[in-house]
């Protein structure tokens, strides 16, 4: 029985089917897992990044999402090449920090967290800084909820002849993407946010020709995302360290459950249209514009300046609803979750529950 529902970005609220999956347990050696399990799953993401699947790879990495973005910045990126993010929240910025803690050559550019990052000052800096070899930035900045224009960077980043990294965490398995149509090379999102299964692994997308030269280039052991390749190349799915077999499994799951719902188009549309337009006749503002908004997760504005979000929170849980809190210093805000195994009619009863907190 579920105590409340996740309206989080992830970890979220699982099926009871994917719950199920992790009832078994595998041998890591066995080829029921590593052909049966591991390879179906790349096989599968590479098909749902990319209309030309031929092009690609997949590769699965131990771990939270932010340690899969390390393995990507550590590995693909050279110490005499030089790295642009383009930042307009928590998790752009945590991509600078990674390159300092590599010791990358890397130029932060800041945006408002509340603001789209700006395809136009991206080619500015471009056309002035010939040095930048390699261009990163977060599809859907949790942060806030906002969706970057993806498209309109990614002509730019292209255009440039830069190599181009997204951090699709909370967007991939939401948001269609195609790497190939954009000129993508690496892609990374995690088991736990858009495709539903649960925390214990990331993965990232490729370009395959692009990541066999990165041989001997990664600063980690274990964060070494082409010996990780190689070894699930060459071993048909097996993994250079123990993996996580039941969150393994269980994403298998997540994955034949989004073929089943007819794929990703507009996954979490409806859920989000319910939410807003309930928030909205109850007299919560959004923080951001329509156009700017992700399905993904929503910031509201606090109502009123006495609004105590604890209490507010505590009451939400006790109803079944657990919530987000804002993470912006310059508006005082909370977040509301779209994704996970939630429907619209999850976010009508959420929003009667609002309604009665807000009347005690």
């Amino acid at each position: 029985m579920r105590p409340y529902l996740l309206l989080t970005p992830g970890p979220l609220t699982t099926s009871e089917t994917v719950k199920e999956a992790m009832m078994s347990d595998w041998c890591t050696w066995d080829e029921d897992y590593n052909l049966g399990i591991v390879e179906v799953i790349r096989k599968e993401l590479v098909k749902l990044a990319s209309s030309r699947p031929e092009e690609y790879t997949a590769v699965l990495m131990q771990g939270s999402g932010s340690f899969c973005v390390e393995s990507v910045l550590g590995t693909v990126v050279r110490p005499e090449d030089h790295l642009l993010v383009a930042a307009n929240g928590a998790y752009g910025k945590r991509m600078g920090v990674i390159a300092d803690y590599y010791r990358i050559n890397c130029s932060v550019m800041k945006f408002e967290e509340t603001q789209q990052v700006d395809p136009k000052q991206i080619d500015q800096y471009l056309n002035e800084h010939p040095e930048v070899t390699h261009v990163s930035v977060v599809h859907c900045e949790t942060t806030t909820g906002v969706l970057n224009p993806l498209e309109e960077v990614a002509e730019v980043v292209k255009r440039h002849g830069k190599v181009f990294i997204v951090d699709a965490m909370s967007s991939f398995g939401g948001v269609p993407i195609d790497m190939a149509k954009l000129g993508i090379d690496f892609m990374i999102s995690s088991a736990n946010k858009c495709i539903q299964g649960v925390p214990g692994f990331g993965f990232i997308i490729a370009r395959r020709s692009l990541l066999e030269q990165c041989k001997g280039v990664a600063r980690s052991l274990s964060l070494d995302l082409y010996d990780q390749w190689e070894t699930m190349e060459k071993g048909h799915g097996k993994w250079r360290f123990t993996s996580p077999t039941h969150v393994v499994r269980a994403f298998m799951q997540a994955l034949k459950e989004l073929e089943a719902e007819g794929g990703i188009e507009a996954r979490y549309c409806e859920n989000h249209r319910t939410l807003v337009e309930g928030m909205r006749a109850l007299g919560y503002k959004t923080l951001l514009p329509d156009e700017e908004q992700s399905p993904v997760i929503t910031s509201f504005y606090y109502p009123s300046a006495d609004f105590d979000f604890k209490d507010f929170y505590q009451q939400l849980k006790a109803k079944g609803f657990v919530i987000y809190p804002g993470k912006i210093s310059q508006a005082d805000t909370f977040r509301i979750g779209n994704i996970g195994d939630v429907y619209p009619a999850d976010f009508l009863r959420l929003i009667e529950a609002v309604k009665e907190v807000r009347q005690n």
